[in-house]
């Protein structure tokens, strides 16, 4: 391998000749050869988001000249669309702050810019990183890749399988089957009220993160290294804030308090927690979804769903709800993520945080999975779910909750007697209730509706 030297404050570095990083990145490259989980992809885009606005915002404050600026933009411009994703070698397992995923990005932009330029205009600090601190800028790439992911990504993904739901209720609207509570049989509920139940909670999580997402849009650059500004021309915060809603086509703001957004990760936590309760209502419905499809023949059999793959290395003809268990599977991640989050959230010491690089990588992760996990859902496995009818009614018509109806007839205790014979001499709960006399069989017959108690 080629390799050409290239200098920092603290001397010289071996550097490959064909990537874009520096003295500093090497350092850290060197340093830190710890596991493989890289810095997120989202992050690093952010990073060239904010490297551009910063350029713009520092050239209209007469900060830049407009030849850097231009080609800050330009270099800043590649990093966005990821054509330099190779020159980011860096793990997460890095120093607190970030501060040496921000000069990764500082050095590629600067060499790749001078490329451009022909000509050496270009340095890390002076001109890329100008009126910015690695403690300002790794909280505001954060923030902006939270966004665009949830915005982006996940809300449509989330749009379409409640688009699936909808249908599907529609299809279901007359089918009429047992309702179960504790695992047990309960009264009876129509299919498409159960499928609304999916919906809606998709429907409520949505809202959840639109109510969190008003903190995440507060961005913490112009703080600097403690929040003070220090190094920064006035009004820099807000203009910076105006040129990265330019660029991303979202209502960011500059944070009204510089000192909490460097120091406190609590907007990341609350977003977060909405993504948890999303974890948990997908847990819900997917668990749902494989227990009325388990069988074929010993199950629940209630609905049927795609077939997909063989379930089996040693049984022919076994089919498994795979999407549901890929689906239980993200939940307990995303779950998992959460108490990363909440306790490296809480360490924040005087005025920074220091476990940034972790946050992000596991906020991100969630968002990554959740998104990509409710595609493969919708796709595979909930747009293709049909009813199976015949065994609903089967279900229901054995089940001994339908005695719920007779309460007001013969009386909770009466009705309770009634059940347990039924269930004890495995007849009828007309014949059980007729034999103990609580109820004429033409009574019975008058009062006995279960399809009217939805």
């Amino acid at each position: 391998m080629e390799y050409r030297i290239e200098k920092d404050s603290m001397g010289e570095m071996k550097v490959p000749a064909d990537r874009y990083w520096a003295a500093q990145t090497q350092r850290s490259y060197q340093n830190f050869k710890i596991g493989g989980e890289r810095m997120p992809k989202e992050i690093i885009s952010a990073f060239g988001v904010l490297k551009k606005a910063a350029a713009i915002t520092n050239f209209q404050l007469g900060k830049l000249d407009e030849q850097r600026e231009q080609i800050i933009c330009e270099a800043a411009q590649e990093v966005i669309d990821g054509k330099l994703m190779e020159h980011f070698p860096l793990v997460v397992w890095q120093t607190g702050s970030g501060t040496q995923s921000n000069m990764n990005a500082n050095e590629v932009v600067a060499n790749r810019g001078n490329e451009l330029a022909g000509e050496k205009l270009l340095h890390p600090n002076d001109h890329i990183n100008m009126s910015q601190s690695s403690n300002d800028t790794f909280p505001t790439a954060l923030h902006i890749a939270a966004v665009l992911g949830i915005e982006n990504q996940l809300f449509p993904v989330m749009n379409q399988l409640i688009k699936t739901f909808v249908r599907l209720e529609k299809e279901n609207e007359g089918i009429v089957k047992g309702g179960r509570t504790h695992l047990q049989d309960a009264v009876p509920i129509r299919f498409s009220q159960e499928i609304s139940g999916w919906r809606n909670m998709l429907e409520k999580t949505k809202k959840m993160l639109l109510i969190s997402l008003p903190g995440l849009k507060e961005l913490a650059l112009g703080g600097t290294a403690v929040g003070t500004g220090l190094n920064t021309p006035k009004g820099f915060d807000r203009k910076v804030a105006k040129a990265i809603s330019d660029l991303t086509g979202k209502d960011f703001v500059t944070a009204d308090n510089k000192f909490h957004a460097l120091s406190a990760k609590d907007d990341i936590v609350f977003a977060h927690g909405a993504l948890k309760a999303l974890a948990a209502d997908l847990m819900k419905i997917a668990n749902d979804v494989r227990w009325l499809s388990s069988g074929p023949r010993n199950g629940l059999g209630e609905i049927y769903i795609p077939e997909n793959e063989p379930g089996s290395s040693i049984m022919p003809g076994k089919v498994n709800p795979t999407q549901c268990e890929a689906l239980t599977m993200i939940a307990v991640q995303v779950m998992g993520n959460d108490a990363v989050i909440g306790f490296a959230a809480s360490q924040g010491n005087f005025e920074l945080n220091v476990f940034m690089p972790v946050i992000a990588y596991n906020f991100l992760q969630s968002l990554r999975l959740l998104t990509d996990g409710i595609r493969s859902f919708d796709d595979h496995c909930a747009s293709g779910i049909k009813a199976n009818p015949g065994k609903m009614k089967s279900n229901l018509e054995q089940s001994l909750m339908l005695v719920t109806v007779l309460n007001p007839y013969i009386g909770y205790d009466n009705a309770a007697k009634t059940a347990k014979k039924a269930y004890k001499e495995n007849i009828t709960l007309k014949q059980a209730c007729v034999e103990l006399g609580f109820l004429s069989e033409k009574k019975f017959d008058e009062v006995f509706h279960p399809e009217e108690m939805v």
